[in-house]
């Protein structure tokens, strides 16, 4: 026969252990899920010249030639960019020559996943005869007008818009089953559309999306 007072004991040690084990299990529930972190990446400089100045037929042409152009040779992802995907093991990009070389180039060991799904907003050249503007100047044209519903055979800004949050659902399902992070390295335009999306999901921005080379900009779940 046990005596009662090992009895107690035993099962006080009983009630502890139980004890313990359902406050490490309520841990484990209320502890939140790993956050997820996008991190969405401007291609690098193309290789392509551009003339100082043309008219709408040759900003038609340099908007032909700049989508089949690769990545310049002389063109690198800074330093900090190569320490932020650091150890990541794919990259997302588009099917332009620009995007996929860009990916290579800054995550070479990585799966390397091209989807048309992440092209550029595309533009289309306006027609303004004999008037001569620097490219620059001519895509800020293309844009505004394209937002104002100029897109002769090409995607408008609606479709392009569903676009992102399909782009968007792409990367997070990744982040999901990549411990937390993404990575896309595409277009500038597309990229800021995408990240509205993030935002309106609850997603904290670090960086800002400029007309700069391999510009980043990180999308946190707060």
């Amino acid at each position: 026969m046990v005596p009662s007072g090992v009895k107690a004991i035993g099962i006080r040690q009983d009630m502890t252990v139980a004890i313990s084990t359902a406050r490490r299990a309520a841990k484990i529930v209320q502890e939140p899920a790993e956050k997820l972190r996008i991190i969405l990446v401007r291609h690098g400089k193309p290789a392509i010249e551009s003339s100082p100045k043309f008219c709408h037929n040759g900003f038609r042409r340099y908007i032909d030639e700049y989508q089949e152009a690769g990545l310049d040779p002389a063109s690198a992802p800074p330093e900090e960019l190569i320490d932020l995907v650091k150890g990541l093991n794919a990259v997302h990009t588009s099917e332009s020559p620009r995007s996929t070389d860009s990916g290579r180039t800054l995550l070479p060991q990585a799966e390397l996943i091209a989807d048309p799904l992440f092209a550029e907003a595309p533009l289309a050249s306006p027609r303004i005869p004999l008037l001569k503007m620097r490219m620059p100047i001519w895509a800020v044209m293309a844009r505004i007008m394209w937002h104002a519903g100029y897109h002769p055979e090409i995607e408008n800004y609606r479709r392009a818009k569903i676009r992102a949050q399909q782009a968007a659902d792409i990367l997070l399902d990744r982040a999901k089953s990549n411990d937390g992070t993404a990575v896309l390295v595409a277009h500038g335009y597309f990229n800021a559309m995408i990240g509205r999306v993030l935002r309106k999901r609850g997603f904290r921005r670090t960086g800002a999306h400029r007309v700069r080379f391999w510009n980043a900009v990180t999308y946190q779940q707060d």
